[in-house]
């Protein structure tokens, strides 16, 4: 896949992700590399610049010699490079260094081709720099992050590579890979920008269009379950409200149970008789959690889009300061590196995530009592009722997994918190809120893999395989050679894991981001 000539689309960012497709750059956009960096060496003669002859925030009143300007670039990297905390995993740094990349090639940055050869060539090679999860606020973009990046492309510092954390010398002497040579402003160019805040939030986008697919086929299969009436997710009940979000999801049930044999009209229950019952046994509509799915969902559904379109906006933007603009011939100083797009549209998608696990876990609990859905035994228990648990102990863990979602799920976005002399006085808290969004994903996924869990007995029990769609056969089919049908009580936290890196790995698509 060649980068520079076009922008990047979240497939784009799948196949090099997931798939591993290789990268190259376009000579147009190595060209453009190099022009910005030569206009940059000669428009900064005599001129003050911030970053190249000036220090950095509010140091930025203090003259740089020409003679500490490459070691002044050198300390801006190693000096930020104080993170802490647990390491963000591999594939959230790949897609940053993506991220920065793409943002190098557009030709704002005055930075040096080896730069973007340098970042390419260890994509391509799978060599991941360590870095932290703490230290981002997200404002001059993400500086710790990105300096614990650029360490490792001045050639210091540690990388994951084939599954071990090595000196970055070690793996660049294996690969014949050289260090970048700061030329003029390299160091200030590769801690700022939005680069690792948009990264995860992009994995997290791809997650989370998996996990909403599985919560639509999770309550698709429920509907099934309780013998569902049709008009729920109809296109006469959906298509007279005016949200596409909800009748995309409307849509998506209609079409995952379309040949279901457990779905109801219902006419032939209520509508082609005269009854003069006190007392109706079939219930005239299901409980919120089965019925409203369209109207839970959709809200859901359209945040993500929303949410693609920043995030990609995001992508295919240049977040240094100051900017380099080849037409004007001008520098222009500024805050692109601000993160507050991409920190407020993953706080809201994380909040709908939140509700997209209450709702899963309110499902769960519907097929769990008895009294609320009247087919099925306490705890989908299919073992000796008294004796056996069933499904009551994963209740417990879905039920904390969800609380501590909603804990979660307060806005990193609006925890502003002065700092870095008072300059950064309003910050966007970025990578907090990404990481953060990508730990109530995870738990989500939690939550999933217990209700499949769930749902599957629940088929057993009811013994209705042949009376389910197509699709929900599938999905039982594939489940099932996770986790057997059970009916005695045996330890069963593998299984669920094991359902829930299957849920995080496969690409259920009933609606396709």
């Amino acid at each position: 896949m060649v980068l520079g000539d076009k922008k990047l689309r979240l497939s784009d960012f799948n196949e090099i992700l997931f798939n591993n497709i290789k990268i190259d750059i376009s000579q147009n956009a190595l060209n453009r590399v190099e022009s910005s960096h030569n206009f940059l060496i000669n428009y900064c003669k005599d001129k003050t610049i911030y970053g190249i002859n000036t220090g950095l925030g509010p140091m930025a009143q203090y003259h740089i010699s020409e003679t500490d300007r490459q070691q002044f670039q050198y300390n801006a990297i190693r000096s930020h490079c104080s993170g802490l905390g647990e390491r963000i995993p591999d594939l959230y740094i790949r897609a940053a260094m993506i991220c920065s990349l793409n943002a190098y090639l557009k030709g704002h940055s005055g930075i040096h081709t080896e730069v973007v050869e340098l970042l390419k060539d260890l994509i391509n090679n799978g060599v991941i720099p360590v870095v932290p999860e703490h230290g981002g606020v997200g404002a001059s973009g993400d500086l710790v992050q990105l300096a614990h990046i650029a360490l490792v492309l001045i050639g210091e510092g540690e990388v994951s590579f084939k599954g071990k954390i090595l000196p970055t010398k070690k793996v660049f002497d294996l690969l014949k890979l050289k260090p970048i040579s700061i030329h003029l402003r390299e160091g200030l160019s590769l801690i700022n920008g939005t680069y690792v805040m948009t990264g995860i939030s992009i994995v997290n986008l791809l997650s989370a269009y998996k996990l909403l697919n599985w919560a639509i086929a999770a309550s698709s299969m429920i509907n099934e379950i309780v013998g569902s009436f049709d008009d729920y997710f109809s296109a006469q009940l959906n298509g007279i409200k005016a949200h596409d979000g909800q009748n995309i999801i409307a849509a998506a049930i209609r079409d995952f149970v379309s040949e279901s044999k457990m779905i109801r009209k219902r006419e032939d229950y209520f509508f082609n008789f005269h009854t003069d019952e006190a007392y109706f046994e079939d219930k005239v509509q299901e409980y919120y959690s089965v019925r409203c799915v369209p109207q839970i969902l959709g809200p859901v559904y359209e945040t993500l889009i929303n949410a693609e379109m920043v995030f990609l906006n995001e992508s295919n933007s240049s977040s240094d300061n100051p900017v380099i603009d080849l037409k004007s011939m001008g520098i222009y100083h500024g805050g692109n590196f601000h993160g507050d797009y991409v920190g407020m549209e993953t706080d809201k998608m994380k909040s709908a995530l939140v509700k997209l696990s209450m709702l899963a876990e309110r499902q769960l609990n519907f097929l769990l009592n008895s009294k609320l859905n009247g087919k099925l035994p306490p705890f989908v228990n299919l073992g000796k009722l008294g004796v056996n648990f069933g499904m009551q102990g994963a209740q417990f863990t879905a039920t904390s997994t969800v609380a501590e979602n909603q804990t979660l799920s307060f806005p990193m976005s609006i925890h502003s918190i002065s700092c870095n002399n008072d300059n950064q006085d309003i910050v966007s808290m970025g990578s907090n809120a990404a990481l953060i969004t990508k730990r109530v994903i995870e738990n989500s996924f939690q939550v999933m893999a217990i209700e499949l869990m769930t749902i599957i007995q629940a088929i057993d029990y009811l013994d209705i395989y042949n009376a389910i769609s197509p699709v929900s056969k599938k999905i039982y089919k594939e489940l099932r050679t996770i986790s057997p049908a059970f009916s005695e009580d045996t330890v069963r936290y593998k299984e669920i894991e094991a359902i829930k890196t299957f849920l995080q790995s496969h690409s259920f698509e009933i609606i396709k981001s």
